[in-house]
């Protein structure tokens, strides 16, 4: 049996599936088909090999029709692997997506309960401007004092 390189092969059958889904290829078959009927009915250079009801032509489009098909299944059975595997990366970046947000409001849930415990300015603010007062106080009874 002779082995064919998978890979190579679903190329070939992607390649095939998209191409037989363009306009181009159903221009081509358009254009093929009324060359054959043409040739066929009106006998064009004594050419008559496919009289009506064009049975060979029925031939190729049956032919044509039964390799199309498995072909076309194998390009989508790939793009569906493709898919889940991109389905798949796409769930991991996510989770580790959701696992750095979670980690990150942990550090800033801990930041502000630290910041709750921090001096602010307006806290320190006020106890230097009673440790002055309090200074002033003091020096002025230790003057008091003095003099008295």
């Amino acid at each position: 049996m002779p082995r064919f390189d998978a890979e190579v092969f679903g190329s070939f059958a992607e390649t095939f599936a998209r191409f037989m889904g363009t306009a181009r290829f159903i221009f081509y078959m358009t254009v093929f088909v009324i060359a054959w009927v043409v040739i066929n009915v009106v006998g064009i250079w004594g050419l008559h090999w496919d009289p009506y009801p064009f049975i060979l032509l029925n031939l190729f489009f049956s032919t044509q029709a039964s390799y199309a098909a498995p072909l076309i299944l194998l390009a989508q059975n790939r793009q569906a692997d493709r898919d889940r595997l991109t389905a798949d990366e796409d769930r991991r970046r996510a989770a580790a997506q959701k696992a750095d947000t979670e980690y990150l409001a942990r550090e800033i849930a801990s930041l502000r309960i630290a910041l709750g415990e921090v001096a602010t300015r307006d806290f320190v603010r006020a106890e230097l401007s009673r440790l002055v007062e309090e200074v002033t106080e003091r020096t002025e009874k230790g003057k008091r004092d003095k003099q008295g």
